[in-house]
């Protein structure tokens, strides 16, 4: 009986020394869980015993360290959750955000597994399908608005809009400049003239490359106190001459004042840009897939999803840092980044391995020991068998 028990303490320390050997193995490994080994004594009717078996193997699914890379497509979950991948028409889960993006635009990590998601234009709480990032560029968007203040010095002596030269300061109040989009993407420069017609009153027109004067002349009034006297709006259009549509915006001046102060131009956005190709992916907070195109313009192109488990530890382990479901775990509750019980997805960092060495070389002496005590065990049961069969 002696000899089973020492053997089976044999069996469960060369069983410790693989759990240990393969935590710190795995040190380095991102997204890796450590595992610890359980043990359970045997009795079976025995009065003292029959030795140890391997009661089980947990892994321990605490969060690992964030490692920054600067690298846009490594990602890491903070909080819970893993990724949700597909690899050979199976469903399998990890946290390891090491991915990267294929000629056809999904996004795969090392092995070749898909993160899965919600594409452009697909609302979350449906099917997470495979993200694929389009190809396409993002289409030029026309001006329809201009969003402008401006401070228009009420010191300036009047004009006469009428005697308008462009080239002569003195028959106008101000100028201002701005870039309009046609529908073709193609910049137009547009100028904006002010005259000064009366204490409080002025009018405003644009003039285009290849004009001769001042275009749409309309109204603008003011309060005493060189506040707008109503909202004002004006609304141009001009033929771009490039095939394109009619561009046709509103220049929107609320804030504008009238103060005795010099001309100042307070802010001056417009909706329009030129046609884009994408540049470079981002991954905010919430999952999003950012494309930022080389018109600085930014676009959502899907949105990553996540798995959480009512019972990770159920989880199966099958290599390449990835996780399967099974009964234990139970099926998975698909959500999006920093929704509900799900974490927040931080970009440029990876997660590393929670393997804490110090322990795992603690671990190794223990599970040394363990067997070399086990082994002079089995020597000394030899010893004293040998004496009983010497006896005469």
């Amino acid at each position: 009986m002696s000899f089973s028990q020492a053997l089976s303490g044999l069996r469960v320390s060369a069983e410790s020394l693989n759990v240990v050997s393969n935590n710190i193995a795995n040190a380095r490994t991102v997204g890796f869980k450590s595992t610890s080994i359980r043990f359970a004594d045997v009795y079976s009717d025995s009065r003292v015993g029959m030795g140890v078996k391997v009661g089980g193997l947990v892994q321990n699914f605490g969060a690992g360290n964030q490692e920054t890379t600067n690298r846009n497509l490594d990602l890491a979950i903070s909080g819970n959750g893993f990724f949700r991948l597909t690899q050979n028409d199976q469903t399998v889960y990890s946290r390891n955000g090491q991915f990267s993006m294929t000629k056809d635009g999904h996004l795969i990590n090392a092995q070749g597994a898909k993160l899965t998601g919600y594409n452009r234009g697909v609302a979350p709480g449906t099917a997470p399908e495979a993200i694929r990032i389009p190809a396409d560029g993002i289409q030029a968007q026309p001006t329809s608005n201009v969003d402008a203040a401006f401070n228009l010095d009420a010191r300036v002596d009047e004009v006469d809009p009428n005697n308008f030269d462009p080239d002569d300061p003195t028959t106008y109040s101000y100028v201002s400049n701005v870039s309009v989009y046609d529908s073709l993407g193609t910049r137009q420069d547009v100028r904006i003239f002010f005259f000064k017609t009366g204490e409080n009153d002025w009018q405003a027109g644009i003039m285009i490359d290849g004009d001769d004067d001042v275009r749409d002349l309309q109204d603008v009034e003011f309060n005493a106190d060189g506040t707008l006297s109503a909202a004002t709006v004006l609304s141009f259009n001009f033929d771009p001459g490039t095939g394109a549509n009619e561009v046709e915006f509103e220049l929107d001046l609320t804030g504008t004042t009238q103060f005795a102060n010099n001309f100042e131009v307070s802010s001056m956005v417009q909706n329009g840009y030129t046609s884009g190709s994408l540049l470079r992916l981002n991954v905010n907070e919430q999952g999003q897939i950012m494309g930022t195109y080389t018109n600085d313009q930014q676009q959502v192109l899907g949105t990553l999803a996540l798995a959480s488990f009512q019972n990770n530890e159920g989880l199966r382990a099958i290599g390449n840092n990835v996780w399967s479901e099974t009964a234990d775990s139970g099926s998975p509750i698909i959500g999006i980044p920093g929704q509900a019980q799900f974490g927040q997805i931080a970009s440029g960092v990876v997660e590393a391995s929670n393997v804490d060495l110090n322990q795992e070389l603690v671990d190794l002496i223990i599970a040394q020991r363990n067997y070399q005590a086990n082994a002079q065990s089995i020597r000394t049961q030899d010893e004293v068998l040998q004496t009983t069969v010497n006896l005469r």
